[in-house]
C-alpha cells in the first residue's frame, strides 16, 4: 500500500482531523466534485438529469458506526421514504445502505429486520437494494443479512471486494442465489493478513474474479456488477464478457458521481449498462478521504479549492 493511500485511510479513521477539515469551507467545496450536495432532494435531482441522459442511479446516505437503535430506526425511517420519493418522482434509482448504519453492531436482528423492511420497499416500488460491504470484520455478518433479504426481493444486490483474499470463495458460496453481486476493490485500511496491500495484486484479483461472475452469468447464475473507473479495466471485463456469451444488458457497470463522467456517457453510448452511484449527506469526511486513497492525485482537487 502506498504512503499516500495508508495516511489518507488513516485519516479517515482519526475523528480530530475529521472535525478540523470537515468544517473548512475548502473541504465543502472540494467535495461537491464527488457528491452533488447534502440532502436527498440533491441526490435526486442529480439522477433525475443523469436518467435524461439515459444513465440510471443508486443513492447511498453517508454516515457508518451509529451508536443505538433509535439512529438505525432513524435510518431505516430515511430510506423507506427515500424509495417512496423515487417512485414518485418516476427515478429508475436503486438505494445502497451500510449495515453499520442500521444496527449491526448493536443487534444483528434487528438490523435484518430494518433490511428486510428496505428490500420489501424496495419490492414494492419497483427499485432495489443493495447492501454494501464494510471491513473484513463484517464480511459473514454481511453475507448472511444479504440472504435474507434476497429471499425477500431478488433484485436485491450485495457489495463484494476484490482486495480480500475470501471473496473467490464467498462469490462461489453465492451463486446459488443467482446473486446481483457489485465487485469493488475495496476501500478500507486492512490489515496484509486478509487483504492484498499491493494495487497490482487487487487488480488481478478484480480481473479474475469478474471472469468467475462472468462465467456464473452465462450459465443464468446472477447478475455480475463491476464497479471500477478503471477504463481500460472496463474494456478488457466487457471483451470476457462477449467471449463468454454474456449480452450487454446482462452486466453492469457502476461508477462514482463525479468520476469519469465522459467515459460513463460513452459506454452507455455503446449500448452498455451504467449506473451511477450518488452519495449525499453531511457524514462525508470518512467517505471523501476513502475516495481521495483509492487515487491520492486526487489530491489535487483539493488543492485547487484551498486556493479557489
Amino acid at each position: 500500500m502506498s504512503l499516500g493511500r495508508t495516511l489518507l485511510l488513516k485519516a479517515a479513521d482519526t475523528p480530530w482531523i475529521a472535525k478540523q477539515i470537515s468544517e473548512r469551507a475548502f473541504a465543502k467545496r472540494a467535495v461537491r466534485r464527488f457528491m452533488p450536495g447534502e440532502t436527498l432532494d440533491d441526490a435526486l435531482a442529480a439522477a433525475k438529469a443523469l436518467q435524461a441522459e439515459r444513465q440510471d442511479t443508486l443513492i447511498t446516505q453517508l454516515g457508518e458506526a451509529i451508536v443505538d437503535l433509535g439512529q438505525a430506526e432513524a435510518v431505516r425511517d430515511h430510506y423507506l421514504a427515500a424509495f417512496e420519493t423515487i417512485k414518485a418522482r418516476g427515478l429508475a434509482t436503486h438505494v445502497s445502505v451500510k449495515p453499520t448504519q442500521l444496527g449491526i453492531d448493536q443487534s444483528l436482528d434487528h438490523c435484518r429486520g430494518y433490511l428486510i423492511e428496505l428490500a420489501a420497499a424496495a419490492k414494492r416500488t419497483g427499485s432495489a437494494l443493495w447492501i454494501d460491504m464494510e471491513d473484513h470484520r463484517y464480511v459473514d455478518r454481511t453475507i448472511d443479512l444479504y440472504r435474507s433479504i434476497k429471499a425477500v426481493d431478488d433484485r436485491s444486490g450485495l457489495a463484494v471486494q476484490a482486495y480480500l483474499y475470501r471473496s473467490a470463495k464467498d462469490i462461489d458460496a453465492l451463486l446459488d442465489l443467482a446473486p446481483w453481486i457489485r465487485l469493488v476493490k475495496g476501500a478500507y485500511r486492512e490489515p496484509p493478513s486478509v487483504a492484498y496491500p499491493a494495487k497490482r495484486d487487487v487488480d488481478l484479483s478484480f480481473y479474475d474474479l469478474s471472469i468467475k461472475l462472468l462465467t456464473g452469468a452465462a450459465k443464468g447464475q446472477g447478475t455480475p456488477v463491476f464497479g471500477t473507473h478503471d477504463i481500460s479495466l472496463v474494456r478488457r471485463i466487457i471483451a470476457k464478457a462477449k467471449e463468454l456469451g454474456v449480452k450487454q444488458g446482462g452486466y453492469e457497470i457502476h461508477m462514482l458521481y463525479g468520476i469519469k463522467a465522459g467515459e460513463q456517457g460513452q459506454l452507455v453510448r455503446e449500448g452498455e449498462t451504467v449506473k451511477t452511484l450518488i452519495s449525499y449527506g453531511s457524514a462525508w469526511f470518512k467517505w471523501y478521504m476513502r475516495r481521495l486513497a483509492e487515487r491520492p492525485a486526487n489530491l489535487w482537487f483539493v488543492m485547487k479549492s484551498m486556493a479557489g
